[in-house]
């Protein structure tokens, strides 16, 4: 997987100026961001970006602005620019040339293909680029377009949920992936799987963690190395038996047989670097199962799995091993921590067991 970069998330209150003061307070406690308002009527929690040359990112909508608060050398500065030609994007870059840290890109008819264009060009410069958005769901595409995505995105909305959502998108999520040790392999006939097909194609050392447990997984790979009989297919993770248990994006936990088109799933590789992709469609289907039981200091946990070769985890070194090789002793990799209870797949603090 690619080396994430780090995104910028810019609110644009769209509440009148009464509720202004409720708004802010309520949005202090979701996170650290940038306010696209008057610093003179801010209440100094956060960094503050707007035309006033009071503001920490001055906003110039002219090339003659720019120039002349950029020969002073005290601000930090940013260019505006609706773009609706080329001429649009080449005055763009003209304005990185001569000192803007950052462009602000308005592209209200093309969204997608001017802003291709200005991070092609610019991806290599200091400049950052920061587009506008809607909605969280603009703000998804805006953060994928040509797979660098924007440096940032200034969201006009009057929704702290909105926010909220955005900022679950901007979270780096890393889990602590360990070495499991294999102290069970046996067959236990047939029973219906998951086979999770998703919209985004996965490398090699990348798949879900997926377990009996909710606290325990083993992460199983991608169907990206094929064999003598099968295509690759890196977008498919042969997930696991319908009542396992895979962490999802919200902060939870669903069942295989849950995941359904359009929902949301971590990616994860052996480092334990985690990225979001869509489900485009999952597959219930009755074939041989497996269950493999393992150990992470001291936690247990199992996952049944299709058995047949094209089904792998992945060993300690890193590379995928199918589940018809595992044997007692092998090392995989996993993910276990501190037993805590389910209440419709969010965690809660109660007792529990789980064999």
């Amino acid at each position: 997987m690619t080396e994430l970069k780090a995104k910028e998330l810019i609110v644009k209150p769209t509440v009148p100026t009464s509720s202004l003061k409720g708004f802010l307070s309520k949005l202090k406690k979701k996170g650290e961001f940038i306010v696209n308002i008057d610093p003179n009527i801010s209440d100094g929690s956060f960094r503050t970006i707007y035309t006033s040359e009071d503001a920490d990112i001055v906003i110039c909508a002219t090339l003659d602005r720019l120039k002349s608060l950029n020969s002073s050398g005290k601000k930090k500065l940013a260019y505006f620019k609706k773009v609706m030609s080329n001429l649009d994007i080449e005055e763009i870059e003209h304005a990185a040339d001569i000192g803007a840290e950052v462009v602000i890109v308005d592209a209200p008819n093309w969204k997608i293909i001017p802003l291709e264009n200005i991070i092609a060009k610019l991806h290599n410069s200091k400049t950052k680029v920061f587009a506008t958005a809607k909605n969280s769901h603009e703000v998804v595409t805006l953060f994928a377009v040509l797979e660098l995505g924007v440096d940032g995105v200034i969201l006009s909305t009057n929704s702290e949920e909105e926010v909220e959502a955005v900022m679950r998108q901007l979270s780096t999520v890393k889990f602590l992936i360990s070495p499991a040790t294999i102290i069970e392999v046996k067959d236990v006939g047939i029973g219906e799987r998951v086979c999770v097909d998703t919209v985004s194609m996965m490398t090699m050392g990348e798949g879900m963690l997926v377990g009996s447990r909710s606290n325990f997984m083993l992460l199983v790979h991608n169907e990206s190395v094929g064999s003598s009989f099968t295509s690759p297919r890196p977008f498919r993770v042969n997930a696991g038996a319908v009542y396992c248990y895979t962490i999802v994006p919200d902060g939870g936990t669903r069942y295989l047989s849950e995941i359904e088109s359009g929902s949301e799933v971590w990616i994860v590789n052996k480092e334990g670097q985690a990225r979001t992709a869509v489900v485009g469609r999952s597959k219930i289907e009755t074939r041989p199962l497996r269950l493999i039981r393992a150990e992470i200091n001291g936690e247990q946990g199992t996952v049944i799995v299709q058995n047949a070769e094209t089904i792998r985890l992945i060993s300690k070194s890193g590379e995928p091993l199918s589940v018809t090789e595992v044997r007692v002793g092998d090392q995989v990799l996993g993910y276990a921590k501190r037993a805590t209870g389910r209440h419709f797949g969010m965690e809660v603090e109660e007792f529990i067991v789980e064999k």
